[in-house]
Order: structure tokens, then sequence, then C-alpha cells
């Protein structure tokens, strides 16, 4: 299926010949408003139903020190969903190279540099940790709850759709999760794969209802932040539960994981984790 680049993106680095960075650039982001994505979706600026963040894994992160030798470290960025803002994610790579060839004095320097530079392009302050490639931190965890992955269940939707989703009277609160979650990007239409997880409290989810609106996902084209605030918007529209939170966990390209979460105000996501396939 052919793909359409859309107007916002007719200037980024994505799906182009680029020459590798020499040097530091931080004009290398390229950041991209939200609004265009969330306006479909009846999302305000200014008037967001949900709280939430970008996190992202980057694990090609080197510089040099002060007399030349790499230092490596894998880094955690936390873009706030508040944010005007995200950043292309080859834009983001391209950015992170730049420090390959570059004299730092020490790890706390590096990471001051990428919150600056980050909080400008998203207009908001990303949080930046940094950490030693065998770091416990990064061990690979499962996520929580019930997996719906096992329905026997019969497909011939490929795009999403809410009227997948159903709930009977029932009013529980439990956590559903899936691996089957699959969209593809809205420029190169290469396939991004993940898990998400989905916490609420409200009226009994059907689980076939919802796997299906998941897998309805595989042939649909947008950024990985605005599939999980779709993801949302529909829950809360259609199920209309209490409480809530989506969280995604995308499969790494390129060196880089985005793992998005949107949960009603108050929520908060399980202990920073990283899925197997991460």
């Amino acid at each position: 299926m052919a793909h359409q680049r859309p107007e916002t993106l007719a200037e980024a680095p994505l799906g182009r010949e680029s020459a590798y960075p020499e040097h530091y650039d931080a004009g290398l982001l390229y950041p991209i408003a939200r609004a265009a994505n969330r306006a479909p979706l009846g999302i305000e600026e200014g008037a967001l139903p949900f709280v939430g963040e970008d996190e992202w894994h980057a694990f090609e992160v080197s510089w040099l020190n002060a007399r030349g030798k790499p230092i490596v470290a894998v880094a955690r960025f936390r873009l706030p969903a508040e944010s005007p803002r995200l950043i292309e994610s080859k834009s983001w790579k391209l950015y992170l190279n730049s420090f390959n060839q570059t004299r730092l004095a020490s790890q706390d320097e590096a990471r001051a540099i990428m919150e600056r530079d980050l909080s400008a392009a998203a207009g908001a302050p990303v949080a930046v940790e940094l950490f030693g490639v065998d770091d416990a931190a990064l061990a690979p965890r499962r996520l929580p709850g019930e997996c719906i992955d096992e329905r026997d269940i019969e497909v011939e939707d490929y795009t999403p759709s809410a009227e997948h989703l159903a709930t009977g009277d029932e009013i529980v609160e439990e956590t559903l999760h899936s691996h089957l979650l699959k969209s593809n990007c809205p420029v190169t239409g290469q396939p991004d794969w993940g898990s998400v997880m989905i916490r609420y409290r409200g009226p009994r989810l059907d689980r076939d209802g919802l796997l299906r609106y998941l897998i309805g996902y595989r042939q649909h084209q947008d950024f990985h932040e605005h599939c999980v605030e779709h993801i949302f918007m529909d829950l809360m529209e259609r199920a209309k539960p209490e409480r809530l939170l989506v969280l995604a966990r995308y499969v790494r390209r390129g060196g880089l994981d985005i793992s998005p979460w949107r949960g009603t105000p108050g929520e908060q996501p399980p202990t920073p984790l990283r899925l197997a396939r991460q």
C-alpha cells in the first residue's frame, strides 16, 4: 500500500540521503507540531484530556572525553505530552550521532547539552538520564496484567475502528496487554512493531473486541505518540472508564525505541521498564 508524506514533514530529513554528522549540531533536530495530528481526534491545544510522556531510549550514544577517549552510554529521554512539539526520530538519531567526535568534559556536560537542545526543540523541559551499558535498570521486564493475544478471533479489518470496542455491565479494575500492535511510519511506510498495555477502572472491556481494535492499527500510518493518543481517545469515548492508562512500548529501530503513555489525570505508568524486543 502506497504511503503519502504528510505536509508537516515536507522538510524533514527522514527518507532522504543524509551525510553522517561529523560535528555536534543542535540544528539537526526536526520538531513537529503535535496539533495537526491531534485535531482530528478532537484534542484542542491547551486543553489536553490526558497526562503523559513520550519515553525514548537511545542505545547508540557516544562522545569523546577531554583526552579523546570514547565514552559510550544508553540514554533515556522523557518528553512531556503537553509539549507543543514532538521530535522526528531520524533527526534525533542524527543529532545524537553528532556527538560521536565531540570532546566533552564529563557525562554531566553531555546530559546538560542534550537537555538544553531537546527542551528547546520540544518547547517544554525534556528529562535526560544516561546509563552505563551494563546498568541493571536496562534489564528487560514483562508487561503487567493479562495478555489477550491467545484469543481465537477472526480478523478482517486492519484499520482502526472504535466500533470493535464494547463493554459489559460489570465494573472492574484490571490491566490488559497485547504484543500484536503494529502501525506504519507516516513517512517511509516501514512497519513499527510494539506492545500495548491498558490499565483501567470501569465497565469490563470485551477482550475479543479490544484485540480486534488493536490489530486494526496494522495498516495505519501515524507516529507512535499519536497512535497511543488515538487508542486513549477511542477507549474514553466508547468505554467511558473512570480511570485509564494506555502505554505502548515500540520495538527499537535505528538504535531508538519510543514508549509513549497517556492517562487520565493522576495516572502514572509502571516503574520504567524495557521489554525483551526493545
